[in-house]
């Protein structure tokens, strides 16, 4: 079986493939300053509640946008499985060009959505991934991975809000009746989804007519059904993009 991690900034996401069949999947905080050996029993007691044992794990890859995490995950792998892991990175084959001024300067999660993306619908297309920050990434008709913009993620304007102002609360990112609201929790959370979901279609709209086409609209990523449901521009949701790039790319390198 082949274990996929997918280190983000605020979560990680981990997955147990039995070929092409993703079996499990938990989502975990990212913490950079915990132990080895803490996160090495928290993944253990996961893989074991779900009937899975470390000897079934068979190979690792590790997509990482946390320096810190990634000689922590690495010494996980060796410890906990004996596996040196594939870590996405300059050196591996990703099965697609990178159009990019400086290619080492591009998320791996970005390229992996790009490169999973691209295999399921072959064609020109932006993949937007909400996280920790909400990227757009433009793949051409041809598989090339031309690039894209960021901006900060709902998470961080939500604790914005909570610590650098007196009196507002931290909420949850749920959708509220009405825009016009009458209280400050569905005020603020009005303000994220509503003003999110104008913040995709604006960009995606503005992403359209500089390429000049009209590529298929992918979101994945924690908040993207939340925010989704209120554009009009995302056309596909698919929760587990990243974790099919990382199969993809381990495939493609074994």
């Amino acid at each position: 079986m082949l274990l996929v991690i997918d280190v983000g900034n605020t979560n990680t996401v981990l997955g147990v493939y039995d070929g092409d069949v993703l079996k499990h999947d938990w989502r975990i905080r990212t913490v950079p300053d915990h132990t080895v050996d803490e996160y090495g029993m928290l993944i253990y007691n996961l893989h074991m509640t779900s009937g899975i044992g470390t000897n079934d794990i068979t190979a690792i890859i590790i997509s990482c946008v946390v320096p810190p995490m990634l000689n922590i995950l690495e010494n996980i792998c060796k410890k906990y499985f004996n596996i040196q892991p594939l870590v996405v990175g300059p050196g591996i084959k990703m099965g697609m060009p990178i159009l990019y001024s400086n290619p080492k300067e591009v998320g791996a999660d970005r390229i992996v959505n790009a490169v999973a993306a691209y295999d399921r619908w072959k064609r020109d297309m932006i993949i937007i991934d909400f996280g920790t920050a909400i990227t757009f990434d433009y793949v051409s008709a041809k598989g090339e991975y031309m690039g894209g913009c960021i901006s900060p993620g709902i998470g961080i304007a939500g604790e914005a809000l909570f610590t650098r102002t007196a009196k507002l609360p931290r909420v949850e990112f749920t959708k509220p009746k009405n825009i016009v609201t009458k209280d400050t929790v569905s005020g603020i959370q009005a303000g994220l989804i509503f003003g999110f979901a104008g913040l995709v279609d604006g960009i995606i709209e503005r992403m359209k007519a500089e390429i000049k086409g009209d590529p298929l609209v992918v979101a994945t990523g924690g908040m993207a059904r939340v925010v989704a449901a209120e554009t009009r521009t995302i056309q596909i949701i698919d929760d587990n993009l990243t974790l099919e790039g990382l199969l993809l790319i381990y495939k493609l390198n074994k």
